[in-house]
This record gives structure tokens, C-alpha cells and sequence, in this order.
């Protein structure tokens, strides 16, 4: 609906008039009962003021004599010619009055003036339309006749006939009057009183002991008093990705599609009741980017911002390119799009051979390897020292009696720390003692150690904490594929997001990883794979083809830098504390939570946590398997070295030897 219409819906109902007892404006001065009503309009507002009246044309040495509050104050104005104003300021109470006069050469400056002053809700503007420039200051106004600002206007022009209501709506016609507006305007009446009409606003009486101010409104909030909009149709955008989600707005089918469009066209709904409206949809397919080329935006902010639409009926992102353009209001959906991905096992993040004892437990294993090899070399060799002292107690050669070598102590002790078994035995009954307790010491570290395993070969990983965890693991990745999807990951700048993106998501050849969701869920499962979605859609689909065990471990990384969804509405619009306000109502009144968790599925609990064994695979035991092959490997290389030596080295060696000899 064009802004025209919307003006001639309320201008009847938004004008608040100020109906005078049959006193000229014109003259040499304001008649009193003038000054008592306006005064009695400023105690009534409440707020403090700054007041500034355009009222240039008054003669000089006009007065205003107010009374507020009991105060009785005088304004009298003078002319500066120097400076082209009629000014003077006052200060009574609460209230701030500078007069000015509206020179057209100067409404720039007079706009810029309001504008500083546009967040405080306290300025009042007084316009004479006998003045001249008023007709200008006006049409300038713009925006600032329903944003912020209230407005008084007069016509203090002589005549035989009254100024009626009609006069002003001929003034008023082509400007902006609308919902928000708070503008007053004063009317002759025959009795002796004066009426803030059209909404019932007060009820002025002159009386022999002077002015009384009735207030007559319903409610003083401006925005709650004219919530009934009467039937007016607001247009509301909302973003449809599926054809289908039109057939299933209200009747909670297909909850994973188009979720947050569905909740907030309810609530939309509500708010239009709540404001006693009409509400028309029209659908788009995207929420809205900015085109570089183009210059525009597009989608449901495109309508939000080439007035095609009211309201934003489909909640955004909050982002610091789109608050120039459009209102963000409330929050009405508390939903987020991240990495969801089934905790791998300890073995793909750690290894798992080296977790069972801690690093003192280790080096204390070490020792005691290193020194129970040490005692038992220092016990064999005295051993044979006895022995070659008295030949007559020299013992029989025999294999498998143990040598004095730090090299057989050390392999025979790091066996037993493996549970294996040694082909050599010592002979003495010390170093038998020291053999016996340190194999029964490695026996219970190797049962520690057994136990640990088992555990942990079963235990989930807990290292993927942030982004750059995520990055840095072996897990594949996938991203539901959404409009806002595609768009923020394409557009990532920062370095870690985006490394993301060009390593993982990104691919040289073939299609990106944007996926369908039933594909990235059935993924999950299988797990060693993280998918990129909305967490209330994700976890729908999730609980409902998932086993109870398969629910347990997952977890959540968020990659978007944005805040949850907000409702917005056109930038500057005269439904924006209106409307803020019935979303708060939804609010507070548990509407939004209802539909929130109606539509919305949570993360699923974890009931069936450790009722299925999972089996040691490769991965597992891979710190095993490179043990081995390196082994292996340098098993080989030694091998290949002795045999170079002893079959080519050592033969030339001897072949030298013998030719010197010949």
C-alpha cells in the first residue's frame, strides 16, 4: 500500500486538535487563554520540553503569558535583524522555549537542528501557518512529522469565518501524517472551553478561578493508546524456500522446512490481532544481500526498503550492513545454524597407547626398568668376579645362564615390562630376588595399563572444542544448502572461517559440499563428519531416524558471527514502537515460546549412552601399526648394514691383510 493510503487511514484519526474559545490569534498580542491552554498541553505531555516555535510573523513585542504548574511566566519577543530570528528564550519548570522565525533560506539549518535532538522525544515544534516559510518548513518536515517530534500548529489569520478542522486536513493532505504522529491543532469553539479532539486527548475549561485540564486519554503511551489500527492491511514479506511450506503454514507438518518462516507467520498473525489489522504476505526466496553491481538489495529487505512491504515476517540475521536499511525490533526465534558431528573416538584426535599413565607414571616405569637393569648388571658382575677369583667355584658354561652386559640386563627387563618371558636366567640368589620383584612391579603396571586401554578404545573425544579444532581434525564436512548457507560461507573473511571454507567445503573440482539435509543427518551418523545446519531442523530430523545409542555424543561448533534471528520492519516506519510492542506482549505472555517449541525440536537426550561395544578398528591401533613397520624398517636397515660389513667390508679388510702379509 502507497504511503498516500496509509495517510488517509489515520490523518482523521491522528490529529489531535486544541478547540479555542472564540479569541483571535492575530493582534498585537496572543490572548491569554492561548497561553493558559498551550501551558496546560505541556504540563499535561508531562516530559520536559524543548520547545521551538516558528512563529517569525508575530509584531514585536508580542507576548505569551503561560501558566504551568501555578507559575505564571511572560515570553516576550524582539527582533534581531543582524541575525533574521524573533527569539527569546525561557525557562519555567521544565520547559524550554526558543522562538524562531522560519526563514526559507535557513530550513536546512532549523531541520539540522530537530535532527540533533530526534532521539529525545522532547521537542515540541509551534507553527503559525499565517507565518510565511510555514508552508516550506512543513513540506520539508518529512519524516520528522512522525518520528520523535510533536508538533503544535496555529493559524493566527483574521476572518469573518472560523479556522474548522477541514482547513488543517487541506494543509495536512500531502504530508506525512501518520500513526506515530503527535500533532496538535488549534480551533475556535463558541463555548468557553478548549478541546483536544479527534482521539480524545483533553478537555480545556476556563473558568473565573482560571484554566482546567481534563485528560481525557485512555492511556498516556502514544503507541499502546493507538494500537487499534481499525482493520488497516499491513504488508508483511516472508521468505518461502519451499513451494510446499504454503500448504503447511499453520498445521505443523514438515517442521524441518522453512521453520522460522512457519513460527513467525504465526506470530505475525497474533500481532496483527493484537493490533487489530489486516495483514497481506507476499513471498520471496531469499532474505535479502546486498548487490554490489546492481546497487540494491534484494528479497524480503529489498521489499522492506523499496516500501513493498511493512513488516519482515521472516526473522534475519543481525548485520552491520543491514541496520542502515532496516529496523530490527525484537528477537523471536532463538535459533542457530552450526557443526553438528558425532564426537569421534579418543584414537582419531589422540593416541591412546601413551593416555593410560601419566607423564610422571611413565617416567617413574622408566626408571624402573633402567635401574633394576643397573642392580642386576651390578649383582651379575660381581657374581663373575667371585667366580674368576676361586676357579674351583667357577661355574659350568652354560647358555642359558645371563652374562654381566648392561645389553642383556636392559632387553631382559623391557621384556617384562611387555609380559614376555627371557631365555637366559641369572644364577645368584640376589639377582634372582631383584628379577622376581621387578617382574611382579611390571605385572600390575601391565594390568593398569590393559584396563586403560579398553576404556579408552571406547571413550569419545572431547578435543574439538573450537573452530580451529574443527579445522585441524580429520572430520569431513558438509553445509545444508540454504540461500543464507551459501551466502555467508562464500563471503567469510575471516582467516580461520575461511580456510575452512576453501579447505573443506570448497572444491576445485566438482560440486561444493552444499548438500541436502536428509544427506548431511545420514552422514552424521556414520560419523567422522561435521554438517552445517540449523540446529532445530537438524535435530527433527535427527530424532527421528536416529537408535538411542547413535543420539549420544554429538556436538555442536557454531561457524556464522551472528546473533540469533530479529523481526524487522522498514527503516523510520510509524508502526515501529507499535509493533515492538505487541512482539514484546507475544512475549511475555508465552505465545513465542509455545510456537518456538512447538515447531522447534530440541537436542535430543542421550538414554542408550554405552549399550553398544564399538569395535577397534585400524585407526585404533594405528600408533601400533607405525611401531611395527617402523620397526620393521629399521630391522631391515640394520640387517642390510651387517650384511654389506661382514660380506664386503670385512672381506676386503682380510684381503689387504693378506696381501701386506704376502
Amino acid at each position: 500500500m502507497a504511503g498516500r493510503d496509509k495517510r488517509d487511514l489515520i490523518l482523521l484519526l491522528m490529529i489531535t486538535c486544541l478547540l479555542l474559545s472564540g479569541h483571535s490569534l492575530a493582534g498585537e498580542y496572543v490572548d491569554s487563554s492561548v497561553g493558559e491552554a498551550v501551558g496546560g498541553l505541556f504540563a499535561l505531555v508531562g516530559s520536559p520540553l524543548k520547545v521551538m516555535a516558528f512563529v517569525g510573523c508575530w509584531s514585536e513585542g508580542m507576548h505569551t503569558e503561560s501558566s504551568i504548574g501555578g507559575n505564571v511566566f511572560l515570553l516576550t519577543l524582539y527582533d534581531f535583524p543582524h541575525v533574521g530570528q524573533k527569539f527569546v528564550f525561557a525557562r519555567n519548570g521544565r520547559h524550554l522555549l526558543q522562538y524562531v522565525k522560519p526563514d526559507v533560506k535557513a530550513l536546512d539549518h532549523w531541520n539540522a537542528m530537530l535532527d540533533e535532538d530526534v532521539n529525545n522525544h522532547q521537542t515540541m515544534v509551534m507553527v503559525d501557518l499565517r507565518c510565511n516559510g510555514s508552508d516550506r518548513l512543513l513540506a520539508t518536515a518529512k519524516q520528522r512529522l512522525y518520528l520523535n517530534f510533536r508538533w503544535l500548529l496555529m493559524d493566527s489569520s483574521e476572518g469573518d469565518v472560523p479556522h474548522s478542522i477541514e482547513h488543517y486536513l487541506e494543509v495536512l493532505k500531502e504530508l506525512p501524517v501518520l500513526v506515530s504522529s503527535e500533532l496538535f491543532v488549534m480551533l475556535k469553539e463558541e463555548d468557553n472551553s478548549i478541546r483536544f479532539a479527534q482521539e480524545h486527548f483533553a478537555l480545556w475549561k476556563r473558568s473565573t478561578s482560571g484554566g482546567q485540564m481534563i485528560d481525557l486519554r485512555t492511556h498516556k503511551v502514544t503507541s499502546v493508546r493507538r494500537k487499534n489500527l481499525h482493520g488497516h492491511p499491513l504488508r508483511a514479506s516472508m521468505v518461502v524456500t519451499d513451494p510446499d511450506t504454503m500448504n503447511h503454514l499453520t498445521d505443523y507438518k514438515d517442521k524441518h522446512i522453512d521453520t522460522i518462516t512457519k513460527v513467525n507467520y504465526i506470530l505475525t498473525n497474533y500481532l496483527a490481532w493484537y493490533l487489530g489489522a489486516e495483514v497481506n504476505y507476499t513471498r520471496v526466496t531469499t532474505w535479502g544481500y546486498y548487490n554490489t553491481t546492481t546497487g540494491m538489495w534484494d528479497g524480503m529487505i529489498g521489499e522492506l526498503v523499496h516500501d513493498v512491504a511493512d513488516l519482515g515476517a521472516s526473522p534475519l540475521f543481525f548485520t552491520t550492513d543491514r541496520i542502515a536499511v532496516i529496523e530490527y525490533l525484537a528477537m523471536t526465534s532463538e535459533t542457530r545454524s552450526k557443526f553438528i558431528f558425532r564426537s569421534p573416538k579418543l584414537s582419531y584426535t589422540e593416541n591412546v597407547f601413551v593416555l593410560p599413565f601419566d607423564n610422571k607414571v611413565w617416567i617413574c616405569v622408566i626408571a624402573v626398568i633402567v635401574t633394576s637393569s643397573v642392580l642386576l648388571l651390578v649383582t651379575l658382575w660381581v657374581e663373575w668376579r667371585i667366580a674368576h677369583d676361586a676357579p674351583e667355584e667357577r661355574p659350568v658354561s652354560d647358555a642359558s645362564t645371563m652374562s654381566a652386559s648392561l645389553r642383556d640386563t636392559l632387553l631382559m627387563m623391557y621384556g617384562a615390562s611387555c609380559q614376555q618371558g627371557s631365555s637366559v636366567l641369572p644364577r645368584s640368589c640376589s639377582a634372582r630376588t631383584i628379577t622376581m620383584l621387578t617382574f611382579t612391579v611390571l605385572m600390575f603396571l601391565y594390568a593398569s595399563y590393559s584396563a586403560n586401554i579398553v576404556a579408552l578404545l571406547q571413550s569419545p573425544s572431547t578435543k574439538i572444542q573450537t573452530l580451529e579444532d574443527l579445522l585441524a581434525s580429520r572430520l569431513k564436512f558438509g553445509v545444508h544448502d540454504t540461500v543464507f548457507n551459501r551466502h555467508y560461507f562464500t563471503h567469510a573473511t575471516e582467516p580461520t572461517r575461511k580456510a575452512l571454507y576453501e579447505q573443506k567445503i570448497r572444491r576445485p573440482y566438482g560440486p561444493d559440499a552444499f548438500i541436502a539435509l536428509e544427506q548431511g543427518i545420514d552422514r552424521i551418523r556414520h560419523g567422522l563428519y561435521a554438517f552445517h545446519v540449523e540446529q532445530g531442523v537438524g535435530y527433527k530430523v535427527i530424532s527421528e531416524t536416529y537408535q538411542e545409542d547413535e543420539k549420544c555424543g554429538l556436538q555442536e561448533i557454531q561457524y556464522l558471527q551472528v546473533i540469533d534471528p530479529y523481526y524487522a520492519i522498514q527503516k523510520n516506519s510509524s508502526y515501529k514502537e507499535m509493533v515492538k510492542i505487541g512482539l514484546f506482549r507475544l512475549n511475555e505472555h508465552g505465545i513465542q515460546y509455545r510456537e518456538n517449541a512447538k515447531l522447534y525440536t530440541k537436542k535430543p537426550s542421550c538414554s542408550g549412552g554405552g549399550g553398544k561395544f564399538v569395535p577397534v578398528s585400524l585407526v585404533d591401533v594405528e600408533p601400533a601399526v607405525w611401531i611395527i613397520l617402523w620397526g620393521s624398517g629399521l630391522a631391515s636397515g640394520f640387517f642390510l648394514t651387517e650384511r654389506i660389513y661382514f660380506r664386503w667390508v670385512r672381506g676386503k679388510i682380510r684381503r689387504m691383510i693378506r696381501a701386506r702379509l704376502e
